[in-house]
């Protein structure tokens, strides 16, 4: 059976006109699907019976069952999502303000082996595909719906390296950008790289999102014990491709860096990261580290990430410090399956906490 998920309202266009069906109903299909978030063929008032039994027939609409929801006392909901092949994967909605981000999954486990990332003691157990991505935005949106509000910002920072399965990051976005889907412009879209440096200038040529990048460290020695993939790519390829990166004039790519207690959070750091950051034309998120089980390392304290926020100000880059969002449910960067993952086999945690 195919999943109508995994296709954009224009390509379901096609599909339906070579099955002799009017082009007209794949777009009220996809507006009970996306617009009112109707799953059911039979409840799709407008449609034909017979054609309803058809398409129930052959297409799919749901491809993740949802297990659990579990919120946090900041509003944060972590979303337990389990696959057909009996994995977990996990999503996060952060609320703030009149924005309701989705931090989705790209692949079940991960490769990358960083060292303090609650994935990468797992491995990988396989890419998501183009329609599991889309789900869990749809998820999502159901979620949101019962509270009257919608979906504004997708990041790619779950669980996986979005670049190694980026035909499916590519297709998903392509879903949730077009105007008869979610509708969300390509700026309110990132994805996070640990720096898999051919597939930079691939994603850029082929959809026009936002890019952050996990740094982490500003010395390739740091960074290869903190990041393993910048054996292969270490940081000057990486600021290269960064440099060719498609970015809009009036705006900036991200560096991504986790505060590590007494591992990268020195004025020195903080030194070496403004260098780095305006030769870039970056800004730069700063993310204390969020503890979980596995980790061997530490949050610095307040007045630590307050001295280092200063220094990198001072030094001439623009920083934030992004504070901790569900972290009292496993939810926040570099936490998510720090539990549930042994339980399950397959994890996630925020490409930002890599």
């Amino acid at each position: 059976m195919n999943s109508l998920l995994a296709l954009t309202p224009d390509e379901l266009r096609s599909d339906f006109a070579a099955a002799g069906v009017p082009g007209f109903r794949a777009a009220q299909v996809a507006s009970w699907l996306y617009a009112r978030r109707v799953r059911d063929f039979a409840a799709m008032a407008n449609l034909p019976r017979e054609l309803r039994a058809t398409l129930a027939a052959t297409w799919d609409t749901r491809t993740l069952e949802r297990i659990d929801v579990r919120e946090a006392p900041d509003g944060t909901r972590k979303l337990v999502l389990g696959t057909r092949d009996a994995a977990r994967i996990e999503a996060v909605l952060i609320p703030e303000g009149r924005r309701q981000t989705l931090c989705v999954s790209s692949q079940i486990g991960c490769s990358l082996d960083c060292s303090f990332c609650a994935t990468g003691r797992m491995g990988l157990g396989r890419n998501l595909r183009a329609e599991e991505i889309v789900d869990q935005a749809l998820h999502a949106c159901e979620l949101l719906a019962a509270d009257g509000k919608a979906l504004t910002h997708v990041v790619f920072m779950g669980m996986g390296e979005p670049l190694l399965n980026l035909a499916s990051v590519v297709q998903a976005i392509r879903v949730l950008t077009h105007a008869e889907a979610f509708a969300l412009s390509p700026k309110r879209i990132t994805v996070s790289t640990a720096g898999v440096v051919p597939r930079l200038a691939q994603l850029g040529a082929a959809v026009p999102v936002r890019l952050a990048v996990s740094l982490h460290a500003t010395t390739d020695a740091l960074r290869d014990e903190l990041v393993p993939l910048n054996r292969r790519f270490p940081l000057a390829k990486l600021l290269e491709a960064c440099a060719a990166y498609p970015v809009a004039r009036r705006d900036r790519l991200s560096f991504e860096y986790a505060l590590l207690a007494g591992v990268n959070d020195s004025d020195a750091d903080a030194r070496s990261l403004a260098r780095i950051a305006r030769g870039a034309r970056a800004k730069v998120n700063l993310i204390p580290m969020n503890e979980h089980p596995a980790s061997p390392y530490r949050r610095p304290s307040e007045a630590r990430i307050d001295a280092f926020l200063a220094v990198l100000c001072e030094a001439g880059a623009s920083a934030t410090v992004r504070r901790s969002r569900g972290d009292d449910i496993l939810a926040a960067c570099g936490q998510l399956g720090a539990l549930s993952g042994a339980q399950a086999g397959a994890t996630s945690a925020d490409a930002s906490g890599r």
